[in-house]
């Protein structure tokens, strides 16, 4: 791995590093143990949303800062970075609607966010609110059919094999198909911007309030 790579454990290192805290100190504070904190540190492991959640509730940070991009290196040229995406490695998302898998979440800087979805919301009344946020995203059916929601076009349904690219600065929404139980979407967004994830990191935190508010 690249030096200067800022990666989840750098910035848990950093965190308990400006905290004077030990591993162990960590552990206490936040709750998950040593050996688990040591590999996130050691980038052999990352973490669920909810042990997420669980780190930004008992270290009092925003959950954003854990996805924060940093600067981005001046020096051009070829940075060689690669990353296995596997789902055991995946920060897991489970939302009313969604459960998502992001994938290589060890790499920052990242222009493009990779994940795997799986929908559940069968409506636009048990959906919510359209979902808008910077840049593009290509979503392709990998499994079921799904209806797909954009606030200037029809409604399209696509099934396996099926993909659609949008803005996604438009309102969108991704739905179950009538008569599937639950469909399963390959997606990577894309901005030019360099704090996506952090930006859908914090959509999640918005809609999870909204629902607990309700």
């Amino acid at each position: 791995m690249q030096s200067g790579q800022l990666t989840l454990g750098t910035v848990l290192k950093g965190l308990r590093s400006r905290n004077n805290w030990t591993l162990k100190q960590m552990s206490e504070r936040s709750g998950i143990p040593v050996s688990t904190l040591s590999k996130v540190e050691h980038d052999r492991l990352t973490l669920t949303y909810d042990k997420l959640q669980q780190l930004s509730e008992r270290l009092n940070i925003r959950m954003s800062e854990m996805f924060a991009e940093g600067e981005t290196s001046a020096t051009s040229g070829v940075m060689a970075r690669r990353s296995i995406g596997t789902l055991d490695r995946a920060v897991r998302v489970n939302t009313p609607n969604y459960d998502y898998y992001y994938l290589c979440t060890e790499l920052r800087q990242k222009r493009m966010i990779p994940n795997l979805t799986k929908i559940r919301a069968k409506s636009l009344q048990e959906f919510g609110d359209l979902v808008r946020h910077a840049g593009e995203e290509f979503i392709f059916v990998v499994k079921g059919r799904i209806v797909v929601h954009t606030e200037f076009y029809d409604p399209v349904e696509l099934g396996e094999g099926e993909s659609i690219y949008i803005d996604s600065a438009m309102g969108h929404a991704y739905l179950v198909a009538e008569g599937c139980d639950e469909a399963v979407t390959i997606g990577v967004m894309s901005s030019g911007e360099d704090n996506l994830m952090t930006s859908l990191i914090n959509i999640h935190e918005e809609r999870t309030q909204d629902i607990a508010a309700a």
